[in-house]
C-alpha cells in the first residue's frame, strides 16, 4: 500500500507541506506541477521552489509571492495567513510589510469572504478532485475562524493578498497529493508550539483559537519551543487528508521529502514526509502486523467496529456527502441500505465501519455529519485475506495489481485508476483494458515460472 507519513515535529504550514510533497515527485511531475500552479491565473501569484537548509538539513522552501512579496507570519514563524472576523487577520498585517499597496491593489482593505474564495477555487484550471478538496479545506478554515470569533461563517473575511497566498498553498498541497496518489496518509501527533503570537486582534495564545478548533480531534502537544508552529492552513490540510494519526508505520522502499520553514529555531524547522510501501492491519490486540507476517501466517482475523443508525430526513445528495466525509475522517467504509422507518416513511440504514479504537470519534462524526440523534455500536470479529500490491509491465508503463490471499484463497484485480489510465491511452473501453491487463499479467507470470524452471 503506497503510504505517506507526515512527520509534524515542528508543526505544519501550507507552504511547508507543499514543499515536502514537491520533493517526492519525479521530474515529470515536478514540471507539470510548476506549470499548472503558475498558470492558475491567481492575480500576481508566483510559486518558486528554493533550496533551503535548516540545522544542516537540506530541503525545499516553496516561495509563494503575491505581486513580488512573500507573506510571513508575525515574528517570522511559518507563513500562513489567519483569516479573521471583519477583516482583521495576520495576513492583513503582512500583506505588504513595506506599508504601501501591491500593484493592482487599492491598499490593505480589500477582503474576500468564503463565497468569493469558493468561487475563486471553483474556477481554477485544476482537476475536479483537487478543486473539491481545496474547497473543503477552505470551508474548514472558515468554520474554525467563525467559531473562534463567535460570528456567522459568512462574516469571516480574508485579506485579499493573504487569501491569494493561502489559496496557492491549499491548492498546491491538494494538487501534489493528486499527482502522488497515496493510498493511505498517516500523520504524526502535531507539535503546536507554545507561548503567544501577536496578530491584528492583539496577543493570542498558541495554538491560535482557529487552529485549536481544527485540531480538536487530533493528537497534539506543546513543548519548549516558543512560537506558533502549526497554522490554521496547515492544520486544516492535515485534518482533511489524514487517514490515521499515530506513529510511523512499518515502511519499505522509502523516500523522504523535506519542506523547510522560514524561521530559525534551535532544532530543524521542517516538515518531513516519508513515502513508501506498507502492508498493515489492525489485530484484536490493537497492534499493527505487517503484510509479510500475515502472509506467513496464511490468513488473518481481527476486531472491527460497526456503527449503525437509521435516517429518514436527509436528501440522497446530503447523505452521499456525509458518507464521503466520514471516510475522509477515518472510517474504513460507509454504506446505506434502503428501508422503511416508523410511520411507513422510506429511509436508510447507514452502516459505518471503523477501527476498534476509533468508535468514540467515529460516532461523534456520524452525529455531526448526519441528522441522526443516536448511533448503535458493536464489535465484530473480522476475517480477511491479506492485501498486497504487485505490478505488471505494459506498453504504457507499470500498472498495479491488487491482490488478497489467505486460507488457501487468492484474489487479484487491476487497480482502477491505472486501468482507466491504460484505457484512455490505448483508446479502448475499461472492460477491454481490464482484460488486457489480466492477460499481460498471466503471460508475464508464465514467463517468470519458465525462467525459474
Amino acid at each position: 500500500m503506497r503510504t505517506l507519513y507526515i512527520e509534524c515535529n515542528m508543526g505544519a504550514a501550507g507552504d511547508m507541506l507543499m514543499s515536502a510533497l514537491y520533493e517526492l515527485m519525479d521530474e515529470e511531475q515536478k514540471e507539470e506541477f510548476m506549470k499548472r500552479m503558475n498558470g492558475l491565473g491567481l492575480p500576481g501569484v508566483k510559486i518558486t521552489p528554493r533550496k533551503a537548509v535548516t540545522c544542516g538539513i537540506s530541503g525545499t522552501h516553496m516561495e509563494v509571492t503575491v505581486y513580488g512579496e512573500e507573506e510571513h507570519e508575525p515574528g517570522g514563524e511559518h507563513r500562513a495567513p489567519h483569516p479573521g472576523h471583519h477583516g482583521h487577520s495576520h495576513a492583513e498585517m503582512h500583506g505588504d510589510h513595506h506599508g504601501h499597496a501591491h500593484p493592482g491593489h487599492a491598499g490593505h482593505h480589500h477582503h474576500a469572504d468564503p463565497l468569493h474564495i469558493a468561487e475563486m477555487i471553483g474556477g481554477l484550471d485544476l482537476p475536479e478532485e483537487v478543486r473539491v478538496n481545496a474547497g473543503q479545506v477552505y470551508d474548514a478554515i472558515a468554520d474554525a475562524e467563525a467559531k473562534a470569533h463567535g460570528c456567522p461563517v459568512e462574516q469571516v473575511h480574508f485579506h485579499e493578498v493573504g487569501a491569494l497566498d493561502a489559496v496557492a498553498d491549499v491548492t498546491g498541497v491538494c494538487y501534489a497529493i493528486y499527482l502522488l496518489k497515496p493510498e493511505r496518509i498517516v500523520v504524526s501527533p502535531i507539535h503546536v508550539g507554545s507561548g503567544t503570537v501577536r496578530c491584528a486582534h492583539g496577543i493570542m495564545p498558541v495554538p491560535a483559537p482557529a487552529t485549536a478548533n481544527l485540531l480538536a480531534d487530533a493528537p497534539i502537544y506543546g513543548g519548549g519551543i516558543r512560537g506558533e508552529l502549526c497554522t490554521p492552513t496547515g492544520a486544516a490540510l492535515l485534518i482533511h487528508f489524514a487517514d490515521h494519526f499515530g506513529d510511523m508505520p512499518v515502511m519499505e522502499k522509502t523516500s523522504v521529502g523535506i519542506g523547510v520553514g522560514t524561521k530559525e529555531f534551535e532544532q530543524a524547522n521542517c516538515v518531513r514526509v516519508f513515502w513508501g510501501e506498507t502492508q498493515t492491519m489492525k489485530t484484536m490486540a490493537g497492534t499493527e502486523t505487517s503484510g509479510k507476517q500475515m502472509q506467513n501466517a496464511g490468513s488473518g482475523n481481527g476486531c472491527i467496529a460497526e456503527l449503525v443508525c437509521n435516517i429518514d430526513d436527509m436528501t440522497p445528495e446530503a447523505l452521499a456527502f456525509a458518507k464521503a466525509r466520514l471516510i475522509e475522517l477515518g472510517a474504513l467504509d460507509a454504506y446505506t441500505v434502503a428501508g422503511t422507518m416508523k410511520k411507513g416513511r422510506p429511509g436508510w440504514e447507514l452502516t459505518v465501519l471503523c477501527e476498534a479504537d476509533r468508535i468514540d470519534a467515529t460516532a461523534r462524526n456520524i452525529m455531526r455529519e448526519t441528522t441522526t440523534n443516536g448511533v448503535r455500536a458493536r464489535l465484530c470479529e473480522k476475517y480477511f485475506l491479506t492485501p498486497g500490491i504487485e505490478t505488471v509491465q505494459t506498453e504504457y508503463g507499470q500498472m498495479r495489481i491488487k491482490t488478497a490471499e489467505g486460507f488457501g484463497i487468492r484474489h487479484e484485480k487491476p487497480e482502477y485508476e491505472d486501468t482507466a489510465d491504460y484505457a484512455r491511452k490505448a483508446q479502448m473501453s475499461y472492460r477491454e483494458a481490464y482484460e488486457r491487463v489480466l492477460a499481460l499479467r498471466k503471460e508475464q507470470t508464465r514467463k517468470t515460472e519458465r525462467e525459474g524452471d
